[in-house]
């Protein structure tokens, strides 16, 4: 009895500091720091896209604890960070993050304006590849059923300036941003268009001497390829891809070259195999020299471990 009395003096003490949070859960996992905490360190970066940033990560830790009304909280406020003026290569793509969380917690209205607002925005940002990839990111976004907003006409019109944008960013670097067109228009559901793109897409790609690059625009024709229904050309590419991701020297690299790789792999039904190359992804990211790269880098490739897990 005293030891029982003891835990519920306990939770008394503590559940009023739980309330302070205003609706978010904050329950450690692992010994990291709680939700409250993480909406007080948002709130002290030094620059509104660091702020948003912030938030979004705590609305995907209050999501992932079943605070769906937090999470949703925290996601408009890191929205409304990035309405006013700042560097256009660093909203726009948070806008893109804000507007993919939205759509994929329902929100579909502010999903919208979010990606909106990053396609206005992106008109700011001078490298053509970078730019297309907010372009075919919000087109993602748009197009998707499930965890996007569902609208097939804006996305068509976004993929369209997308695929545009693509073909003004130099030789070398094309295959990079068709990849980006050709992966949007997967996900938006628009199968003919980038069947349309991936002939130019593989044509480009395997004309890349750069092996990351090389490795990410295969996989994305991959990727495009089977969701047309040719299988056996898509293992085809994978083959080719996997080999140009093993091929790269710098572990960050080949960490994120193999985590491409191995989400087309998942993609076109494959998951023993996919699974293999993420642990070929986070033998990689473990090798990053740089503790905070090292961190981000280990944390995407688990994620998609664990997405594959399930």
């Amino acid at each position: 009895m005293p030891a029982t009395f003891s835990r519920l003096l306990f939770v008394a003490a503590v559940v009023p500091l739980f309330l302070a949070g205003c609706g978010t859960k904050s329950a450690k996992k692992g010994g990291g720091m709680t939700v409250q905490q993480r909406l007080e360190k948002a709130e002290k970066e030094s620059t509104p896209d660091k702020q948003a940033a912030g938030y979004l990560r705590a609305a995907r830790a209050q999501l992932a604890s079943g605070d769906t009304s937090g999470a949703r909280d925290s996601a408009r406020t890191a929205f409304d960070r990035l309405k006013g003026d700042g560097d256009a290569s660093a909203y726009a793509p948070r806008l893109i993050d804000a507007g993919a969380f939205l759509a994929e917690i329902g929100d579909k209205k502010a999903a919208k304006d979010a990606i909106l607002l990053a396609v206005e925005r992106s008109a700011g940002v001078a490298d053509a590849v970078r730019r297309t990839k907010i372009l075919a990111d919000a087109g993602a976004i748009a197009g998707e059923k499930l965890k996007g907003v569902g609208d097939a006409v804006l996305a068509k019109d976004l993929l369209t300036q997308a695929s545009a944008m693509a073909d003004t960013a130099e030789e070398r670097f094309r295959a990079e941003a068709l990849a980006a067109v050709a992966l949007g228009c997967t996900r938006a559901g628009q199968a003919e268009t980038a069947a349309a793109l991936v002939d130019k897409l593989e044509e480009s790609a395997k004309a890349l001497e750069e092996p990351r690059a090389k490795a990410e625009a295969l996989a994305a024709a991959a990727n495009v390829r089977s969701e047309t229904g040719k299988k056996e050309e898509a293992k085809t590419l994978l083959t080719e891809a996997a080999a140009a991701a093993k091929s790269i020297d710098r572990a960050e690299g080949r960490a994120y070259a193999l985590l491409a790789v191995a989400n087309a792999t998942a993609a076109c039904g494959d998951k023993k195999q996919a699974l293999t190359l993420l642990q070929d992804a986070d033998k990689a990211a473990n090798k990053v020299a740089d503790p905070a790269q090292q961190k981000t880098t280990m944390d995407k490739v688990r994620t998609a471990i664990a997405d594959i897990e399930k």
